[in-house]
């Protein structure tokens, strides 16, 4: 492996220890490896160890790390001022980054945004604002949909283990459909009509605000909604008076190849959520959707302490030049296109990859005992995150049963760290297979 000259004089295995020590056991841990430097797709850890990024701090490094635009954006807003909080002072950067927002968001109708902090505040946010503009209390979200680690958003959130193990009681109100998977057969009728069904045992249709879709799960597997689904599911909001929220906290800001997923829909949502990588790893997420919708909140209703930071206002506009500048959104499907060839020529050599799948350059493959689509392999799974690491490829799993392996490299990565990072994928799964 390449060192890094600038090496630390901490060890892993010493910081670790520390982090036990001092550190709660419900906040996990993919790899035990402390980060001393990063660069674009690039880190080093305190041994000097070099490693490439494929994780992107799930999915909040599109721009890659440490951007140098995004770097001395903050730099200058730091010599002005780090904090107000909006609803005191406010500031241009908010206004200037909620008119950019306005524009991008699908839909032939007029826009508004509101920002906070986390993916989890603003899916919260959008709840809060559809059950104000429609006074009903009921959602639906879907089977193996992530929405947050709050009680509400672990209500929506359709996984137990291990987000809501343990947790509950969830708010009330909140009910799960089946999202469509062809792979796992369950066909986009059979997912309306189980909605439609919680509409007879459930919760009757006047009752519900809202629907609430990934456009692609990610904690779920990276299983992507099909056209047909949404525009049946748009079909079924408009016949009840129910609000569609796209849940874009992983995929907007530029990873599927346009801005917001949604963008790639037969109907536009009406709100729509965003976070991670809007803001270039500072934190910020943004609620953006139908104006007469986001002002059925009353002057008061909505905002935080740190809502829409100044520093994260001025990250994310340096973040929106950036995709200009770099061309990031044609790059993003150029990217896609290399990774797929790569995941299935490695596919076509390995009988438990039983998939490649995604959109744009969010993709994943799924792994299966012998290829067998009914025997999810999760330890297989868990042995080639780890072996990828060791050769200095950080990867992440995700899905219900933990069999699936997801990239969310930055679109900034040149394409030899790319080709690299398939090569050591590739090794990987030759030497623990």
């Amino acid at each position: 492996m390449h060192r890094e000259p600038h090496i630390t004089n901490q060890t892993n295995a010493a910081l670790m220890a520390r982090r036990r020590a001092a550190v709660v056991r419900g906040v996990g841990q993919a790899h035990e490896i402390f980060v001393a430097r990063a660069q674009n797709a690039e880190l080093w850890d305190v041994e000097g160890k070099r490693y490439l990024d494929f994780a992107g701090g799930i999915a909040v490094l599109n721009t890659g790390h440490c951007h140098p635009q995004i770097i001395d954006a903050v730099k200058a807003q730091l010599e002005l001022y780090t904090h107000t909080c909006f609803q005191v002072v406010a500031y241009e950067p908010y206004v200037e980054l909620a008119e950019r927002l306005n524009s991008l968001a699908p839909g032939h109708f007029d826009k508004k945004t509101l920002f906070l902090t986390t993916g989890s505040e603003a899916v919260e946010n959008a709840v809060k604002i559809a059950r104000s503009f429609t006074k009903r209390p009921g959602v639906i979200a879907f089977n193996g949909g992530y929405h947050g680690r709050t009680l509400l958003t672990l209500g929506l959130t359709g996984k137990v283990a291990p987000y809501k193990t343990g947790f509950g009681p969830f708010p009330a109100e909140v009910y799960h459909a089946l999202f469509p998977n062809e792979l796992h057969g369950v066909s986009v009728d059979d997912a309306l009509r189980s909605v439609e069904l919680l509409f007879k045992n459930d919760i009757e249709a006047e009752r519900v605000a809202a629907f609430i879709v990934e456009p692609v799960q990610g904690e779920g597997g990276f299983y992507i909604a099909p056209p047909a689904f949404i525009a049946g599911l748009k079909a079924l909001a408009d016949r009840h008076g129910i609000l569609l929220i796209a849940d874009e906290v992983q995929t907007g800001a530029g990873r599927t190849g346009t801005w917001f997923a949604s963008e790639q829909w037969p109907v536009a949502p009406d709100l729509i959520a965003s976070a991670k990588s809007l803001a270039g790893g500072f934190p910020l997420s943004a609620v953006v959707g139908r104006a007469e919708v986001m002002d059925a909140p009353a002057a008061g209703g909505l905002g935080g302490t740190y809502a829409g930071s100044p520093i994260g206002c001025a990250a994310a506009l340096a973040v929106l030049k950036v995709f200009e500048d770099e061309k990031l959104l044609q790059r993003c499907h150029a990217l896609g296109e290399r990774l797929r060839a790569g995941l299935h020529a490695i596919a076509a050599k390995l009988p438990a990859i039983g998939d490649v799948r995604g959109l744009g350059a969010m993709l994943a493959i799924e792994l299966f005992k012998g290829g067998d689509l009914q025997q999810p392999d999760a330890e297989l799974t868990k042995r080639v995150v780890a072996e990828a690491a060791r050769r200095g490829l950080i990867l992440l799993s995700c899905g219900t049963n933990g069999n699936v392996i997801r990239i969310l490299v930055p679109l900034t990565a040149p394409d030899a760290h790319i080709d690299e990072g398939l090569q050591i994928l590739a090794r990987s799964f030759e030497a623990v297979s």
